[in-house]
């Protein structure tokens, strides 16, 4: 299937999709690959071809309000298929983020059972349907949008119960990303259960190795925690 590099439309690759034959396409995301704690989370969202919603976007372009109002309306809508799967830090530390992040991918897949799959970023493998990856997918595809939207959401909850957990670190704030008041609470107080002891400077209080591959520095995740 042909897709344009910039589409002209959220829409249009959903329905270059059912013009050539796929009735269920799902859009896949992530939330919560860089942070220093808790979980990364994938979401599959297959949208109905009608359907259009006023201000979805990728979900780091819109205000936390505006990511509830869109949450709801997508979790409401009885034809709208989705599913949402969490791997946990745990897991991460023993099969490194990009392995979990796959994890969830597919299995959130599983839920929705599409026949086709949009992921954003690169190529995942395992997947249980033909796949095509977007660079950017979230800005482009509505599907993916919708995915990263309850992604995200999903995951700040999350973090929102884990800050009441385990308070002090701040979690319900910058929701476990490596944000100077998060290095700061865990110079101060030490690790959590839910902190990621592959990920510096974590691993640091425990001598543990360090995932090397991984593309985030603190500076960098700042900017993800809204």
């Amino acid at each position: 299937m042909d897709l344009p590099d910039a589409p002209a439309s959220l829409y249009l690759y959903a329905h270059l999709a059912a013009a050539a034959g796929y009735r269920c396409v799902a859009g896949i995301d992530e939330a919560g690959r860089g942070p220093l704690a808790g979980p990364v989370v994938a979401a599959a969202v297959c949208l109905p071809l009608d359907l259009e919603l006023d201000g979805l976007n990728d979900s780091k372009q819109v205000t936390p309000e505006v990511r509830e109002f869109l949450h709801a309306a997508l979790t409401a809508n009885p034809l709208v298929r989705y599913g949402i799967a969490v791997v946990d830090h745990g897991m991460i530390d023993r099969v490194n983020i990009l392995q979990a992040t796959w994890m969830a991918m597919r299995q959130a897949a599983l839920v929705v059972e599409p026949d086709f799959i949009l992921v954003d970023g690169s190529p995942v493998r395992g997947l249980p349907s033909p796949s095509r990856s977007i660079v950017k997918g979230d800005a482009k595809c509505a599907s993916i949008a919708a995915a990263s939207i309850l992604a995200k959401v999903h995951r700040d909850r999350l973090m929102v119960e884990y800050d009441r957990q385990y308070p002090g670190y701040g979690f319900a704030q910058h929701k476990g990303y490596c944000t100077p008041a998060h290095v700061e609470a865990l110079m101060a107080l030490g690790p959590c259960p839910i902190h990621r002891r592959s990920f510096r400077p974590v691993s640091d209080f425990f001598q543990t190795p360090v995932q090397a591959d991984l593309p985030f520095i603190c500076q960098q995740e700042a900017g993800a925690t809204s």
